[in-house]
């Protein structure tokens, strides 16, 4: 199969990426495309980026890596994992994508996280190992399979779908803080992937939860369903200045992706937040209200505009 970009390509698409110099939403769709072109040298000019100041797109370019499975990234996402000059939220992407990629190689450094001093960082690398080891299951492993195969966004989740069907059912689950979060997690792309009215609006309610880690997830989700349903519930927690920045921008990005009128607005609102994460997710947000009601083919599309 004749590889989707030539190396010349892939190293121009990764200059965009790492020229601080262009606009944020430029280097963002350098990113994704890079994420679709995938390879050696796509890993390498996203991992070439991690030492750029904004942690929005460190956190972006984590959870690239860790969409593409490729093993190649390992060392890289462990590095900026255990580096705690790095953002939180950062680093907790980094241990998801670890989580993502799957490689047993990887359990002993999340493992040694998982009591990290940063509560959303221990969450997410407990997550992270519990997937892994499901990976290693054969029997629990068919179910992740399964699981993806029914996942509309072809997305690789923290961790699979439960196979509860009935919404009132899920809802219980996604909001009883009792319970497990891997157990709470898949009742959430459970709902996720049902994507009716019903299940936005129970999935909208965790945004009420304790966990910060828990409630930037599902503002996550509710930005791949793309639901109106669930337009206020994320402007109420975009609005909070005192909610956790990962938060806030978790419910930026997700209003983008819905892409109303009165999603714009207020993205237009908080374009100038004090929070730079906040800031900047409203400034990407908005490219992608664009790229959403516009004719756009697709939104990771630097390799077309540098070949026009």
């Amino acid at each position: 199969m004749p590889a989707l970009a030539s190396d010349n390509q892939l190293e121009a698409v990764s200059k965009v990426l790492n020229d601080t110099n262009r606009p944020l939403k430029e280097r963002f769709r350098a990113l994704f495309t890079l994420r679709n072109l995938g390879g050696p040298k796509a890993v390498e000019g996203i991992s070439s980026c991690f030492t750029d100041s904004s942690a929005l797109l460190k956190h972006e370019l984590a959870y690239c890596l860790g969409q593409m499975q490729d093993p190649t990234a390992i060392p890289v996402l462990t590095s900026v994992l255990k580096d705690v000059q790095q953002e939180p939220m950062v680093r907790h992407e980094a241990g998801e994508a670890l989580g993502a990629i799957g490689s047993a190689e990887s359990l002993l450094v999340l493992q040694e996280h998982c009591e990290d001093k940063v509560t959303e960082v221990a969450e997410t690398c407990q997550l992270a190992v519990q997937r892994i080891n499901w990976l290693l299951d054969e029997k629990k492993k068919s179910e992740i399979d399964s699981a993806y195969q029914q996942n509309p966004y072809c997305s690789v989740d923290p961790t699979p779908s439960t196979s509860v069907k009935e919404t009132g059912e899920l809802k219980t689950i996604l909001l009883d803080e009792t319970l497990p979060l891997f157990e709470r997690y898949r009742a959430m792309f459970a709902l996720r992937n049902k994507g009716d009215v019903e299940s936005v609006k129970a999935l909208a309610e965790g945004l009420k939860c304790s966990s910060a880690l828990f409630r930037h997830e599902i503002a996550y989700v509710l930005g791949q369903v793309q639901s109106p349903a669930c337009i206020q519930e994320l402007i109420e927690r975009l609005e909070l200045a005192d909610e956790n920045e990962m938060v806030r921008h978790e419910c930026a990005e997700a209003l983008g992706s819905i892409a109303q009128d009165e999603c714009r607005e207020i993205l237009q609102k908080y374009a100038d937040d004090s929070a730079r994460v906040v800031k900047e997710s409203c400034e990407v947000a908005l490219d992608m209200c664009e790229y959403e009601n516009s004719p756009e083919f697709q939104y990771a599309n630097v390799l077309t505009n540098l070949d026009s």
